[in-house]
């Protein structure tokens, strides 16, 4: 197996292209994802977001935007809030001082992004690997719209792919090029590999974003512990952290009774979903890992802005961040 410590990689391969008959529901290429760009400008990741939006909640989760750089010490005008005076120097001087701040210049963003053989399946429309590599495409050409750096991770079960953020278009099509690879890749029948832990991922995002990130983590959260918590809760401590979970329909409904053949590409088994001990242990799992998601909303102070691989994208990330349909175009 391969040294985990080895699984970087720059992540310079050449761009993927499709069949003329590929199914965009199954595996998207680079010029796919591409073509979002268009439709990201309805979104947006600033501060100050609509009403309606879950990433306009409350306490931590709302997002603290770009920092403040301090400017100069001037005298009061009567225009200036109060609260920008500085008492200490104004008891000091005996005439009133304000300090000025200037907003900086960018935010960085890390867009990381799970293509996992777990992420490889789907009941209804799109498979979750193909919404999460759509969300970060919309995310990442919004953001780099908004005057930010932005870089990424994309990881499979083999490899960790590093992209530090950068303010260019070129540093976003090469994310894109990384993630449209990994998507290509996923093959049911491929030769079994052990899944990649999160917690790996997560180091390397803390090692990346030290402070003052937008993290966007985009994934099925499969494989995650006690450990996973500790981790992001280091990251939400000193970042805007956005949970991003991808979920099929069947985590929560079991579409199908009767027997069912399930395979890991090597060896396959015959399961009975009629059963309701079988079928409830299955969702009994599903429904576990969602409360682990909503118990760290709550507990780190992080938002949800959950996904659906049933429906197309772009509208449920609208109506998570509560724009009006009367917009999209």
């Amino acid at each position: 197996m391969r040294d985990r410590s080895a699984r970087t990689r720059l992540g310079l391969q050449r761009p993927t292209t499709s069949a003329p008959d590929a199914d965009a529901r199954i595996r998207v290429d680079l010029d796919h994802l591409r073509a979002l760009e268009r439709s990201a400008r309805q979104l947006t990741f600033l501060p100050r977001q609509p009403a309606g939006s879950v990433l306009n909640g409350r306490h931590n989760s709302r997002l603290r935007g770009r920092g403040l750089n301090f400017e100069e010490l001037r005298d009061y005008q009567p225009s200036d809030d109060v609260r920008s005076i500085d008492w200490k120097v104004t008891a000091r001087t005996g005439s009133p001082y304000v300090r000025v701040y200037t907003e900086e210049r960018d935010r960085p963003a890390l867009i990381v992004t799970d293509q996992r053989m777990s992420m490889f399946y789907g009941t209804v429309k799109n498979m979750k690997s193909v919404t999460a590599a759509e969300a970060a495409a919309l995310a990442a050409f919004r953001i780099l719209d908004q005057g930010d750096r932005v870089g990424g991770i994309v990881f499979d079960d083999n490899t960790v792919q590093e992209f530090r953020p950068k303010r260019s278009r070129a540093a976003v099509t090469t994310f894109l090029t990384a993630l449209a690879n990994a998507n290509q890749a996923l093959d049911a029948n491929g030769p079994p590999v052990a899944p990649l832990k999160l917690n790996e991922v997560l180091k390397s995002v803390s090692r990346i974003a030290r402070k003052d990130h937008l993290i966007l983590l985009i994934c099925d959260f499969d494989g995650i512990d006690a450990r996973t918590e500790t981790l992001l809760g280091g990251i939400a401590r000193h970042n805007d952290l956005i949970l991003c979970p991808v979920t099929d329909p069947s985590a929560r409904q079991i579409p199908w009774r009767g027997n069912v053949i399930i395979s890991d590409g090597d060896r396959q088994a015959e399961i009975d979903l009629a059963k309701s001990t079988i079928s409830n242990e299955i969702l009994a799992s599903n429904t576990a890992r969602i409360a682990q998601l909503t118990e760290w909303q709550n507990k780190l102070g992080v938002p949800l802005l959950p996904l659906n691989c049933a429906e197309d994208t772009l509208p449920q990330i609208r109506q998570l961040m509560g724009l009006s349909q009367r917009r999209a175009r």
